[in-house]
């Protein structure tokens, strides 16, 4: 298991999955390549994710269908 890896995917969707993102195809697929290409820009490997969830596209799905903006900072 991947403590980092679930912590940036966490982090990662709180920073980029906006309130008004659509839980369509196009965009749930636009945002997994994104996510794909921050890990790799940021040097974790796509496994310390995939370790964590069973589906990335599922996960993101569900952060925009459940959005939740929580306690401003």
């Amino acid at each position: 298991m991947s403590t980092r890896g679930i912590t940036f995917l966490d982090q990662w969707i709180r920073n980029n999955v906006p309130e008004t993102a659509k839980a369509d195809v196009i965009s749930v697929d636009e945002l997994t390549h994104k996510l794909i290409a921050d890990t790799k820009a940021v040097g974790i490997k796509r496994i310390e994710i995939d370790e964590e969830v069973d589906s990335l596209y599922r996960t993101i799905l569900d952060a925009i269908v459940h959005y939740d903006p929580g306690i401003p900072e």
